[in-house]
């Protein structure tokens, strides 16, 4: 009996070493030296000599940089890739969501309005644009974004020469705006603030739209709506043309999966074709044919210009219609 019970006891000691063995093994593994590998040394190597960082300063930074697999599990499967229309509407597109985003226009309107007149970007599709991405500032992502950019560049082959520069980007940005890499938070995939750039999009589109001399987009409101509006301007916003229109297709072979999100025909072409339009368009004008799986069915839009650049800021088409819909409720 007290043999047994020695053994039982030897048993659950043993488990228990072999338990704690395999964490501290999972953890050392997690928390691998970035600064060691050799793609991880080149990288340094050009920042210290292309850019004036100190070497010692990088070290360190990768020796305490975290590998984040909920990184690496999170953009594997991203919304618009693995939702419809019909599913992906609901998340942004609410009632309360346009509730917020009345307030917040009503709160920030004189800022709103100023970027408005300055950018010819409405108010409305700024607003939209930071509701969507952030909820209006209230998510703006707690990953740290050195590692979320240093796990995407060293450790996600698919994509890593672009998150690899947008480390780059990141960590130049950090120089020139004074920033704390360690304290700079977003999302999984890097973007940060209010509007979730990402770091290329911070250091060339983001304004300093309240004077201060610095461009703050987690604090700064003013600085948020005015980069929103100059990125927009950036890329082609035809100020006061429209974005999409829903339409009526009776030929639906004109319809076609790999049909461009980039106008690519005039709109007397898709016209000719069969397709129905409520309200006059300019012909010449060109557009896109889009279908999308809706609540009640398949839905066609003819999506313009203006729906095209809500794209550069996402290349996505759920999310460009998201956009453009809340920006619809907000005008009610």
């Amino acid at each position: 009996m007290r043999k047994n019970k020695i053994k039982n006891t030897y048993k659950i000691i043993l488990s228990g070493i072999v338990f704690f063995t395999s964490l501290n093994a999972s953890l050392v593994s997690a928390r691998e030296d970035y600064s060691q590998r050799a793609d991880v040394k080149s990288f340094i190597n050009e920042m210290v000599e292309q850019h004036g960082f100190d070497r010692a300063y990088l070290v360190n930074k990768f020796v305490n940089a975290k590998k984040l697999d909920n990184v690496l599990e999170s953009i594997a499967r991203p919304a618009e890739k693995e939702l419809t229309w019909r599913q992906y509407r609901p998340i942004f597109v609410t009632d309360k969501r346009s509730d917020k985003g009345r307030a917040f226009i009503k709160k920030h309107r004189v800022t709103l309005e100023r970027a408005e007149k300055e950018y010819g970007v409405p108010v409305e599709i700024i607003a939209a644009i930071i509701g969507v991405e952030s909820y209006y500032g209230k998510h703006t992502g707690k990953y740290t974004i050195f590692d979320s950019l240093t796990t995407l560049g060293f450790d996600y082959p698919k994509r890593s020469d672009f998150f690899r520069k947008e480390l780059k980007e990141f960590l130049l940005l950090s120089k020139e705006e004074n920033i704390d890499v360690d304290e700079m938070t977003g999302s999984y995939a890097g973007a940060m603030g209010m509007p979730q750039f990402i770091s290329s999009s911070y250091r060339r589109f983001a304004v300093d739209f309240d004077g201060d001399g610095k461009r703050d987009l987690w604090n700064s409101i003013e600085d948020v709506i005015g980069s929103v509006a100059n990125y927009f301007k950036m890329h082609e916003w035809q100020s006061g043309a429209s974005v999409a229109q829903l339409v009526t297709v009776t030929d639906k072979t004109i319809v076609k999966k790999e049909n461009p999100v980039k106008p690519y025909a005039a709109i007397s072409q898709f016209e000719k074709q069969g397709v129905k339009i409520e309200k006059k368009l300019d012909g010449k004008q060109l557009a896109s044919l889009l279908k999308l799986e809706g609540k009640y069915g398949n839905e066609y839009w003819l999506t313009l210009q203006n729906f095209y650049v809500i794209t550069r800021y996402n290349h996505s088409e759920l999310y460009a219609m998201a956009v453009y819909q809340l920006s619809e409720k907000l005008k009610n």
